[in-house]
């Protein structure tokens, strides 16, 4: 490997000294948030005759990202998970399960490894809780040339599943799947989407007809992320709950595994090519590593931006500027670059000729690299023995179709001894994750992520559409002691509570009982927590979230009851039925009605009737017959609590009325 360059002087130097990164600690705006640990599924209750007690075990082990994680688990948003679902939220509900063909289908299959089993687990546990389950993707030869049909793959699903799978006819001008004529306790898959032009279009109005009927969709397909397809992102817009199934879940957590912990030293081990597309994500590299490691056709483009001979058809065009960029910010970090200093070297006129062993500043017109010499092998040997965390993206190829096979095979027995004494080895890509497979030993304890695309997307800080689509989960564990002196007090939850008057009203005028605003608008949830500071209100608290997805995660650890969950004036626009993330949906209407006491209340009111008519008729659809109207009149003529909201107050003052309305939870008997 050449050299590792003093960049300053631009002349090469043999040291192998590190500088290790500095260490920054996050922490929240509160200090009785913190991050949950792995929270305890009702999987860990659920046995089953069909192993998935063993399966479960697997897949909860791998859940466990590092002590250390830092700013990477900002930039992900944190989305619900199939696990967080009792099963009995489950029984009855029609499921379509967007499953990875890569992982479930593809030839040479690995049934031990934890994104299989994870993928399972997702059918299983859906079909086990009483579920109606549909599954759907897309596959082609390349997947696996044995499966082109989709009686082909429900058999072959079947009999990974042990469970009757049922070839469905859909898709030809857009039908509706029927299941009245298919056995009660089956499986469902829908036509291959592989030639379904609106699929990667994400056509609306397919992304309506495939999941018409459907309550809950669950994404299982993180491979597909950084596509915007119908089939991941568009159905979200007509399903009542979007979740992450098992094999994502287990997928994102490889991903922070990867590129969320510290250890040092840290080397980025980087192949292939095309930097000018993926210059943003080796910046990302050069900000968190302490070293690079140049190992494809990327390696040229150093070399050439610091002036080093390259033979033409090695430089791609316009990389020279982003080259220089990533040399001038490692060279600002004070970390080492390296690339190759040797090659094995082919005629392209004449590939039968013997390859030649030839330095990296003398390779000729018409000789083509083709694989790491074995100088170049040996200082990555000695570079890489002292690392604690290795993260390999991108195969070892330069200017040919083939992967470098002796280089790489002799990088993947490299990483087995790294792995053995302690180190953290991610490896990124498919070509060399077919190369791991060869060692059984290194494949089971390296973190393993095939797909490359959506890991360079994320590294190019790019948001991934599959993940940004899924609903979101509220990622903190509440210290509720900190919050209130005694949290047993019964609780009022203000859903989109806005500049909190209402809330700071009833807190002062009922000493008796807690209250809690939960309001996607951090500025005003940061204006109130102010204001509870500075008034040391020791009965009212405000956290920034979208309650439509959280709601369930937040209230269920509250040690009281829950007695009076209210929604006021919620914004027309965002409650208009096509608009995805409209706050009252059935998701937080089951979830209200879950965690409500016997007896509880649900207040509503909007200013505009057609709104309050529409949560009306949404509450007692989704309450499963469980809320009653509390009230002769059609709408109340004075708040009940004798506060009033900012709004509420606006809108009097203009002589509008108010359509309000109070529910009651029935007494289960």
């Amino acid at each position: 490997m050449s050299r590792i360059l003093d960049i300053h002087y631009r002349r090469p130097t043999y040291s192998l000294m590190f500088f290790t990164c500095k260490l920054h600690n996050f922490s929240g705006n509160y200090v009785h948030f913190k991050k949950q640990r792995e929270p305890k599924s009702s999987l860990q209750a659920f046995r089953s005759e069909m192993g998935l007690d063993h399966m479960m075990e697997r897949c909860l082990l791998s859940h466990k990202v590092k002590e250390e994680d830092g700013n990477v688990y900002d930039t992900l948003p944190h989305v619900r998970y199939l696990r967080e679902f009792q099963m009995d939220e489950l029984i009855g509900k029609v499921v379509i399960v967007r499953f990875d063909s890569n992982v479930l289908l593809v030839e040479k299959q690995d049934q031990q490894a934890k994104l299989f089993d994870s993928a399972v687990l997702t059918i299983k546990y859906l079909h086990e809780a009483g579920a109606k389950v549909i599954l759907v993707s897309s596959w082609s030869m390349k997947t696996n040339s044995k499966l082109l049909s989709a009686d082909s793959v429900s058999a072959y699903l079947s009999s990974i599943l042990q469970l009757s799978v049922v070839p469905m006819k859909s898709f030809l001008g857009y039908e509706q799947p029927t299941m009245e004529n298919s056995p009660t306790q089956s499986i469902f898959l829908l036509e291959n989407l592989f030639q379904v032009k609106e699929d990667v279009a994400n056509c609306s109005r397919f992304s309506e007809q495939l999941c018409a009927g459907v309550d809950i969709f669950i994404n299982d397909a993180f491979s597909q992320s950084h596509k915007v397809l119908a089939s991941t992102v568009g159905v979200t817009s007509f399903c009542y709950a979007s979740v992450a199934g098992f094999q994502f879940e287990e997928s994102l957590v490889q991903l922070k595994n990867a590129f969320g912990t510290k250890r040092n030293p840290y080397i980025a081990m980087v192949g292939g090519g095309n930097l000018i597309e993926k210059a943003a994500a080796v910046r990302y590299l050069v900000s968190s590593a302490d070293g690079l490691v140049f190992v494809g056709n990327m390696a040229f483009q150093i070399m050439h931006a610091l002036g080093l001979p390259v033979p033409r058809k090695l430089v791609e065009i316009g990389a020279f500027t982003k080259a220089t960029g990533i040399i001038q910010y490692a060279n600002s970090r004070n970390i080492p670059i390296l690339f190759p200093n040797d090659f094995w070297c082919v005629n392209v006129n004449d590939r039968l000729k013997e390859p030649k062993l030839v330095p990296v500043h003398d390779i000729l017109e018409g000789w083509s690299p083709v694989a790491l010499g074995p100088n170049s092998l040996d200082e990555i040997t000695t570079l890489l023995t002292t690392s604690k965390k290795v993260v390999w993206i991108g195969p070892v190829k330069f200017d040919s179709s083939v992967q470098d096979s002796n280089g790489t095979s002799i990088l993947v027995k490299l990483l087995r001894k790294l792995s053995q004494r302690s180190c953290d080895v991610t490896v990124v890509g498919n070509m060399a994750c077919k190369a791991l497979r060869g060692e059984s030993e290194v494949f089971s304890s390296c973190n393993i992520i095939e797909n490359a695309s959506v890991v360079w997307e994320f590294l190019k800080g790019r948001k991934l559409p599959g993940l940004v689509a899924l609903d979101r989960g509220y990622p903190y564990t509440i210290d509720w002691h900190t919050i209130y002196d005694d949290p047993t007090r019964p609780l009022l939850v203000d859903i989109g509570s806005g500049n909190g008057l209402f809330l700071f009203g009833m807190a002062r005028k009922r000493k008796d009982m807690n209250f809690l605003g939960l309001e996607m608008n951090g500025k005003l949830v940061k204006r109130c927590m102010e204001a509870v500071h500075q008034s040391s209100l020791n009965n009212g608290y405000f956290i920034e979230t979208n309650a439509t997805s959280t709601f369930r995660s937040i209230v269920s650890g509250y040690p009281g009851e829950l007695v009076i969950a209210s929604i006021q004036c919620p914004n027309p626009d965002f409650n208009k039925p096509e608009h995805r993330w409209k706050m009252v949906q059935r998701s937080l209407i089951e979830a209200i009605k879950d965690r409500l006491s016997s007896n509880g209340k649900v207040f509503l009111q909007s200013d505009i009737e057609a709104v309050a008519l529409r949560m009306k008729r949404q509450f007692l659809k989704y309450g499963n017959e469980e809320f009653t109207i509390d009230h002769q009149e059609e709408w109340l003529r004075e708040n009940p609590f004798g506060v009033q909201s900012d709004w509420e107050q606006h809108v009097l003052r203009r002589g509008v009325p108010m359509y309000r309305l109070m529910l009651s939870k029935s007494v289960n008997l």
